[in-house]
């Protein structure tokens, strides 16, 4: 019996160890501290996840990721003093890895639409697309309304899925971009919907194998998605996107990955509060 009070105090300080411990976890997951306000994974470090194979968007060159997107991100994120840590996955997967928070923030041209929108949650859109139609060289399809009956390739998960999905297409879903190329090259596809600066970057490097039949205005904005509810990231992101937008990044890297890309008069990047510099 006189061992209870010594256990009792033991088992108090026991006890009180792990609810600290608990509480110390606790703060690091939900990023409820001063030192990481924005609910990061890792204080300080933004960790995205994009892809390796969509040039000029988001790829890997030299060992580094890159693209308009990624260098985007990385104007961005250094205005509120973080570093970006990039993971490469599939886009098929991306959105449920943002909201299960294996990565604090998606980029890789996400189109935002409603449906998404259930999974994620979006910033201000940054870029405007086009959907491209690439084919064969020596194919005969010219136009989108000629694919019915059409062996038609997409990445799984992408809005040229749903686009084709929506048209009565029954396309066939690939991971990734390198696996629609294959398809192409190989001829076991008549088409690609694919993302028209992709196709058209991936038309030229083909060695004159795959060629661009047509593109068309996608409907709506790209944009980075972050976890639901992670509103401090979000309006963080958007802050910073109008800082570079306003600074004339946005500008210089329109110009360095899309030149001569006209811009829609009706598009506006970030919040619309601030103006891109006119390109030179």
């Amino acid at each position: 019996m006189r061992f209870l009070p010594a256990l009792t105090r033991a088992a108090a300080v026991g006890v009180t160890a792990v609810l600290a411990a608990t509480a110390l976890t606790a703060c690091g997951a939900d990023g409820d501290t001063a030192d990481n306000p924005y609910n990061l994974l890792q204080p300080g470090v933004l960790r995205a996840g994009t892809l390796t194979d969509a040039p000029p968007n988001v790829y890997l060159k030299d060992g580094e990721f890159t693209g308009f997107d990624n260098d985007l991100l990385v104007a961005a994120a250094d205005k509120l003093g973080l570093r970006v840590e990039f993971v490469g996955t599939d886009f098929s997967g991306l959105l449920a890895q943002v909201n299960n928070r294996k990565f604090d923030v998606g980029s890789s041209s996400i189109t935002i639409t409603e449906a998404r929108k259930k999974t994620v949650d979006f910033g201000n859109g940054y870029d405007f697309g086009y959907f491209g139609l690439d084919v064969p060289a020596g194919s005969t399809l010219a136009s989108f309304d000629e694919l019915s009956g059409k062996r038609v390739v997409v990445v799984q998960g992408t809005v040229q899925d749903d686009y084709a999905t929506g048209r009565g297409l029954d396309p066939v879903r690939v991971p990734d971009y390198n696996g629609a190329i294959n398809q192409l090259k190989a001829g076991t596809a008549d088409a690609w919907i694919a993302p028209a600066e992709i196709g058209e970057k991936t038309a030229a490097d083909s060695g004159g194998r795959i060629k661009v039949a047509a593109k068309e205005l996608s409907p709506a904005p790209t944009a980075y998605a972050v976890a639901k509810g992670n509103d401090p990231l979000r309006e963080a992101l958007n802050r910073a996107l109008d800082e570079v937008i306003a600074d004339g990044t946005w500008t210089r890297l329109q110009e360095q990955y899309y030149p001569g890309r006209p811009i829609p008069a009706d598009f506006t990047p970030g919040s619309g509060d601030v103006s891109a510099p006119a390109a030179s």
